[in-house]
């Protein structure tokens, strides 16, 4: 059978709806960490990608000329054949994955064995950000349960306020004249600064200014030092807020951040490999190393990955932690959240050109990680690419019948069906559900736009881009709409609405073909994705003195002299609230014993099944509450994650 010979709809769908059938019967007696099950089942989805990839070589280009048709389709079947070498890369590595906490368990009691133990210096990176989310920061560093460390505010602000600060709370406070070469250069003029003291340190903490350790970050990551060719701990970065994709669909609790994949599955994979890297805040690094490559690298904005190249060619490993040892501030809206990876994706294309790329003479990075470079260029800049041509491509045919995809109906589901069922089925089991249909391009499609000029810029202007600093803080208490991406989502999604109506209302063509049928099914695809993309674009309000966490438990609170005793149901920087009847009026005073937290406050308000305490402001209850919000027990967890869930909270928050 050749593939474009005539296939039948009930033989397509059996063939591709089997990798379901059999990952419903095999999948719950599977471990997920199992080397050879991995294996096998990340063998069988390279192997139905590259089929279906030969038959759109062989059997769906449009026939060889000079036509728009023939442009187009090499241009989209070069993108996604590129796209399909980078996910191959990425499911081979995700043949292993390796966790280092039994190690980190065993080597603390060395660590605690040492008479002394090993200086660490923390630097806390600050540019633009305001006093409350850096005193936040500061508190929870100084709370840092390690016998032997300094905390350092690098301040590339010049804030005399911020000096104060430092000086109130006991810390070093350094700065220098300019910001050139941004975040890396800040560090740099710190780590100059560090070497002329009569101790220098033996490694550093890396924080940037939003980022609250939790009381055991370097208990945990100087236990990985051991080894002396470690050269870098790097672990994750979790959140305390919602991302803009689970704030605005209504997502927050029933979908992970759109991080947690990365860290939790990819970052795994690749320190199984020997592959981790450097991913700047929240990490570890070995001092001597660091300064005999220069200091950090300053020809890319991404300077932490280059680190872990430089570091590699002097013979020191990166090693990853997968373990919730810092709570960070994720971007607060859709615009800083682009920025955000639209820096990265320059920074990755920065290094690619320059001399620690994959393909550079004079790189001695090992083979491994040149891959991985390749395997994060083709990510960056083919998958992106083919997002938005995804867009294009059937409203092209539908509205201008530029065809760009032949094919018929059957010998396409024949040959995509079962790679994406058996994609899904394999990644969600694996990942633990992180990974899902939808959720994915719409990450995807969010930034391609932005991602694609980042790429662009970086190819051919490499070098000369200013460091652009994710903003954090300020008034987000009122609905706002990000008008320049959503007028570009309404673009799309009206060009894909155009051509269906052009197509299947208002021509006069009475014939449909299997083209016509293949861009009809996808555009109804890429209209929900457009449709929750600019849902995305519609900035919810946030409220509230900080973020609630879930919590458990019974809290003893002390009302004139006696004592009563309530369920907790969340806990903030703020307050506490609790269920059951209110004991007296609000504005009353309370000392609240939970958790080992003891500090003052007051109930404020009550609730049909509670109320609610506000913490008292004081700078002793502030530092209790930081320390036991941040760097205690709570974030770091991955929520139960269900489709259904997932479904309803999105159309919830389209419907209303």
């Amino acid at each position: 059978m050749t593939a474009n010979s005539p296939i039948g709809y009930w033989e397509a769908f059996s063939v591709g709806l089997l990798p379901i059938a059999i990952a419903l019967a095999l999948f719950p007696w599977l471990d997920r960490k199992n080397v050879v099950t991995r294996s096998i089942l990340i063998g069988v989805c390279i192997f139905l990608g590259w089929r279906y990839m030969l038959w759109r070589i062989i059997d769906t280009l449009p026939p060889v000329g000079l036509t728009v048709d023939f442009g187009l389709g090499v241009l989209f079947t070069a993108l996604e054949f590129l796209a399909m070498i980078g996910a191959t890369i990425s499911m081979f590595f995700l043949t292993r994955t390796r966790s280092r906490t039994a190690e980190a368990d065993r080597n603390v009691a060395w660590l605690k064995s040492l008479k002394k133990p090993p200086l660490v210096d923390v630097l806390i990176c600050t540019y633009n950000e305001e006093a409350a989310i850096l005193e936040r920061t500061i508190i929870g560093a100084l709370g840092i349960d390690y016998p032997n460390y300094r905390v350092w505010i690098c301040d590339d602000g010049h804030r005399p306020w911020l000096k104060r600060m430092c000086e109130r709370n006991g810390c070093g406070y350094i700065t220098r004249d300019g910001n050139q070469n941004a975040k890396a250069g800040n560090i740099n003029n710190a780590l100059t600064y560090l070497s002329t003291l009569p101790e220098r340190p033996e490694f550093i903490s890396i924080l940037d200014a939003d980022f609250v350790a939790k009381s055991k970050l370097l208990e945990r990551t100087v236990a990985l030092m051991r080894d002396p060719d470690v050269g870098v701990v790097q672990t994750p970065q979790h959140f305390y807020n919602a991302d803009p994709i689970q704030r605005n669909l209504s997502l927050s609790g029933v979908w992970p951040d759109e991080q947690r994949f990365f860290f939790d599955v990819v970052m795994a994979s690749k320190d199984a490999w020997g592959g981790a890297f450097c991913c700047g805040t929240s990490s570890l690094l070995r001092f001597a190393p660091l300064m005999q490559i220069g200091k950090f690298p300053t020809d890319s904005v991404t300077e932490d990955y280059l680190v872990t190249l430089r570091l590699a060619t002097i013979g020191y490993r990166t090693i990853y932690l997968n373990e919730p040892l810092s709570l960070g501030l994720a971007p607060e809206g859709l615009k800083e959240y682009v920025t955000q990876r639209s820096r990265w994706a320059l920074g990755f294309i920065q290094i690619c050109r320059g001399p620690s790329g994959p393909f550079s003479l004079t790189s001695r990075a090992p083979l491994l990680m040149r891959v991985m470079l390749i395997e994060t260029f083709l990510y960056w800049s083919a998958t992106h690419a083919f997002r938005l041509l995804g867009i294009l491509v059937p409203a092209a045919f539908l509205l201008l019948g530029i065809q760009a995809v032949y094919a018929h109906v059957p010998n396409g589901i024949y040959h995509l069906l079962p790679y994406l069922t058996a994609q899904i089925a394999v990644m969600s089991w694996m990942t633990n559900s992180r990974i899902l249909p939808i959720m994915g391009d719409l990450a995807q499609l969010l930034v391609a736009n932005d991602i694609a000029k980042s790429v662009i810029v970086g190819l051919f202007k490499p070098q000369g881009h200013k460091f652009k600093v994710t903003a954090k803080g300020g008034d987000r208490t009122k609905r706002f709409i990000q008008w320049p991406m959503l007028r570009v989502f309404l673009a799309y999604l009206g060009l894909t609405v155009a051509g269906l109506v052009w197509a299947f209302v208002l021509s006069d063509d009475t014939t449909r073909t299997d083209a016509s049928a293949i861009a009809l099914y996808w555009s109804w695809y890429n209209i929900i994705i457009l449709v929750l993309a600019c849902f995305v674009c519609v900035e919810a309000p946030q409220y509230g003195a900080g973020q609630r966490f879930r919590s458990s438990g019974r809290a003893i609170l002390t009302i004139g002299g006696r004592k009563y005793s309530y369920d907790v149901s969340d806990i903030s920087v703020a307050g506490l609230r609790v269920r059951g009847a209110l004991p007296d009026v609000a504005d009353t005073s309370v000392h609240v014993s939970y958790d080992g937290l003891d500090v003052d406050g007051k109930i404020v308000r009550g609730y049909a099944d509670g109320f609610a305490i506000a913490f008292a402001n004081s700078r002793e209850a502030k530092e209790r509450v930081v320390r036991h919000v941040y760097g205690g027990q709570y974030g770091g967890k991955l929520p139960d994650i269900s489709p259904g869930n997932i479904v309803t909270a999105m159309l919830n928050r389209v419907l209303r």
